[in-house]
């Protein structure tokens, strides 16, 4: 259903049981479970779907080491179940990640973790190795049952050099635990849309649109694309718009009637960094340190290239939010003092984001100290409009489960029953997923005349989903892009299935091309002809849209135009070799 059949079907009959207020993987999460259970459900994303805080995170999928030191417990059980359940439904985006921990000291922090668990702390401090032990003998006792992956080991200063000589000499010991990371979360967040789709027509989603309150108890949906607005008469509305939860509510609430803040956001920027020897230092692990200031830091292998992060900072308008020089020098501060050997210059970072954490209000002066739960809580409306259902907190590993608690609260007020558990259901492409990957492969390589090296990117990219792209790659002509990997077909695909309306939704969202530094210029022109093609944009529209991408890409991700630019000959004498191999 594209938007304009959902926007007809609301001036046909306005009235829908509930309207999903954020489209960001927790929005996208509580609108799957009530299309599954058969609720008659409206999606409005002011933005795109997972381009806030659900496109900043650090990639890990993690049960919350340090949320033990805040006595976290329930947390870190839930996250590492969430985890496990994330490995089995989503494989093709989720997997393993073995996570080494440098130790520096041996006693360290034992006085200070006692009294930060009793609430009398609010400072960082260093973890010694007795601490870290505890941490991960915790750890490993509260996955004991499903066991999917290895308990955690200790090693020796030597023997841990000898694996890692890059590492800061002066350390003590190191542990390697297992947690898991994901590849693409803003596809996999598409997917949930897509799975919550499926459920029938009375599940509807759009992006680039927003709930305006008009009179008490009377919204409209504006179409920040097709610029009209459309009248909705929700019986429920919930607010799951994360950093956003308190500026969405200023327009669902007159100011009489307005709730008291629910937020206290911060703050996390990361940067992608192409550097071999770093790369080549890490040996396939995520090496989770802490800087010397005691805060937790990260870095691993992304897609290939180094993920490391990140800062945690206050903030007040999660619209402004990137990552600063201030953020970048620290982080690059960081890795110079776990990897002191390694040479990184800023010219070798090729994309940087930041997000906001959607944390609970508080007024604690070490962010490190805020709770990581989640809880949900309808606020009052003497506006005599819908009840109004906030998300409060929340991690990405957990989005499920959070979802799962909403709309159950949802289901309460609506007297229905839940129908469907999605406990053990599978996402996208993690349906049906191979036990054997080569033979799959083969399969549809044959099926479709296309390459097994493409059926194989397209399984990376889709996984079992990648069957449906292949075949419609192979059902019309199709045309190479300037990227090897990439060809006409498929990104029209993800143009007609996947609700694009901007450049960005493409190739920042869509596909990891921004993501990974291999983005060029002539790339992105190549994706902006076809779109504004698609769209039939006049050229004055085209060039619009082409300085939109260029000015987002500069100011929240770090990359200019020149940077594209010296890409293209790269990206060229790419092609030229992938197509001499072919």
């Amino acid at each position: 259903m594209n938007r304009e059949e959902i926007f007809d079907g609301l001036r046909q009959s306005p009235k829908v049981d509930v309207c999903v207020l954020g489209g960001g993987i927790n929005g996208l999460s509580v609108f799957r479970e009530l299309a599954l259970q058969g609720v008659n459900v409206v999606l409005v994303e002011k933005h795109d779907f997972c381009s806030g805080a659900s496109a900043a995170l650090s990639r890990m999928v993690h049960g919350g080491l340090r949320y033990l030191e805040n006595g976290e417990f329930s947390l870190v059980r839930e996250s590492l179940v969430e985890r496990d359940r994330l490995l089995r439904n989503a494989p093709h985006y989720v997997g393993p990640l073995p996570t080494t921990v440098p130790v520096f000291d041996v006693f360290s922090g034992l006085a200070n973790g006692a009294v930060r668990f009793l609430g009398l702390s609010r400072r960082p401090s260093r973890r010694g190795a007795i601490v870290i032990k505890a941490g991960l003998a915790i750890y490993d006792f509260l996955t004991r049952k499903r066991a999917l992956m290895p308990r955690h080991e200790f090693r020796g200063r030597r023997s841990t050099l000898d694996r890692w000589p890059a590492l800061n000499p002066a350390i003590k010991n190191s542990a390697t635990y297992y947690d898991a990371w994901v590849s693409q979360p803003e596809r996999l967040g598409i997917e949930l849309l897509e799975d919550g789709q499926s459920a029938g027509t009375h599940a509807r989603a759009v992006n680039y649109a927003e709930l305006k309150l008009t009179a008490p108890g009377r919204y409209v949906i504006k179409d920040t694309i097709g610029g009209t607005e459309t009248s909705i008469e929700p019986g429920l509305i919930v607010n799951a718009t994360g950093g956003w939860i308190d500026i969405a509510n200023q327009g669902l609430f007159s100011e009489p009637a307005r709730p008291a803040p629910l937020m206290g956001g911060t703050k996390g920027s990361h940067l992608i960094i192409d550097n071999d020897d770093l790369t080549r230092a890490l040996d396939g692990h995520m090496i989770y340190y802490e800087n010397e200031d005691g805060r937790i830091c990260i870095l691993f292998p992304y897609l290939g290239k180094v993920l490391v992060g990140s800062t945690d900072i206050r903030v007040d308008d999660p619209e402004t939010v990137r990552c600063e020089t201030a953020e970048r020098d620290y982080i690059l501060q960081s890795l110079a003092f776990v990897l002191p050997t390694i040479k990184v210059r800023t010219e070798d970072i090729v994309f940087q984001f930041s997000g906001v954490r959607p944390l609970p209000a508080s007024k604690d002066n070490f962010t490190g100290r805020i709770p990581r739960d989640h809880y949900c809580t309808f606020v009052g409306t003497a506006d005599a409009g819908p009840p109004v259902l906030c998300m409060i907190g929340g991690k990405w590993t957990t989005f499920r489960s959070f979802g799962e608690l909403a709309a159950d609260l949802v289901l309460e007020r609506l007297a229905r029953r839940r129908q469907i558990t999605t406990a053990d259901r599978a996402i996208g492409g993690g349906r049906n997923f191979p036990a054997d990957r080569e033979a799959w492969i083969a399969r549809v390589a044959a099926a479709t005349a296309l390459s097994p090296a493409r059926v194989e990117t397209l399984f990376e990219r889709y996984g079992t989903d990648a069957e449906r792209v292949a075949d419609f790659i192979a059902a019309g002509p199709d045309a190479p892009l300037p990227h090897p990997g990439y060809s006409d077909r498929e990104i029209l695909l993800l143009m007609r299935s996947e609700k694009v309306e901007h450049l960005d939704d493409l190739l920042l969202r869509r596909a990891t091309l921004a993501i990974t530094g291999e983005l060029s210029l002539e790339m992105a022109d190549a994706v902006l002809a076809l779109l504004a093609a698609e769209k039939h944009w006049p050229v004055a529209r085209q060039a619009q849209e082409r300085t939109r991408f260029l000015t987002l890409l500069l100011e929240r991700h770090g990359v200019d135009e020149d940077m594209l630019s010296a890409r293209n000959e790269q990206r060229s004498a790419l092609c030229e070799t992938t197509a001499r191999s072919g």
